[in-house]
């Protein structure tokens, strides 16, 4: 079978992963993920294993599909944070506990529920991983959002979230809705001032 050339998620929808410290404007067309839930503070035990069973799912769907001639590659880790009775978004005075997420990978249309299915069955067969049922899929409509990229670590995002705020207020908007993070750095092998994370918050009218 002749090679194919691999599809690569970011590069066809360049803007959607446009890293720039200056906050801007754009309207997110919706996206499919492999995603899993969870709630509790990012790095904790539970958060830790989920992002496991994320991982080893998605690598599983892709190596199955390259085998079958259509390969891809698995985009970052993503995330949305929030909080029961938090309607703006704003997470600073809510107990890291009562913080609620929803880890998620990027993945090609043509990865369906029947291929979800079989690749769950082969992890629980190899029996290393817990969790990998909680796995699914979903779809994220966030349409128009104001999106920045943040450099450094992440108990600083306050500051660029502020940078967001001020922008959006001299359009005549204001943030609301989840708070959707975009890691485009391994924190096991960046050093906290070098993390970089597109931040993306959706708008409306004030």
């Amino acid at each position: 079978m002749p090679a194919t050339e691999k599809i690569d998620l970011v590069k066809l929808h360049r803007e959607a992963y446009s890293a720039r410290k200056k906050p801007f404007l754009l309207t997110v067309e919706p996206a499919r993920y492999l995603a899993i839930e969870g709630r509790g503070e990012p790095g904790g035990d539970s958060f830790q294993s989920k992002v496991g069973a994320l991982y080893a799912a998605a690598f599983t769907l892709k190596f199955t599909s390259k085998e079958a001639g259509r390969d891809y590659s698995v985009c970052k880790l993503e995330a949305v944070w929030w909080a029961d009775g938090c309607e703006d978004g704003d997470l600073s005075g809510v107990p890291q506990a009562q913080w609620r997420w929803q880890l998620m990978i990027r993945t090609p249309d043509f990865i369906g529920e029947d291929e979800l299915t079989a690749a769950a069955e082969k992890i629980r067969a190899k029996g290393k991983v817990d969790g990998i049922g909680g796995v699914h899929f979903e779809l994220l409509e966030e349409g128009r959002c104001v999106q920045a990229l943040h450099v450094g670590p992440y108990d600083r995002e306050s500051e660029t979230v502020a940078g967001m705020q001020a922008f959006a207020a001299e359009q005549g908007l204001v943030l609301f809705g989840r708070h959707h993070e975009i890691y485009l750095s391994d924190p096991r092998r960046v050093e906290p001032a070098r993390l970089r994370t597109i931040l993306r918050r959706p708008v409306r009218a004030a």
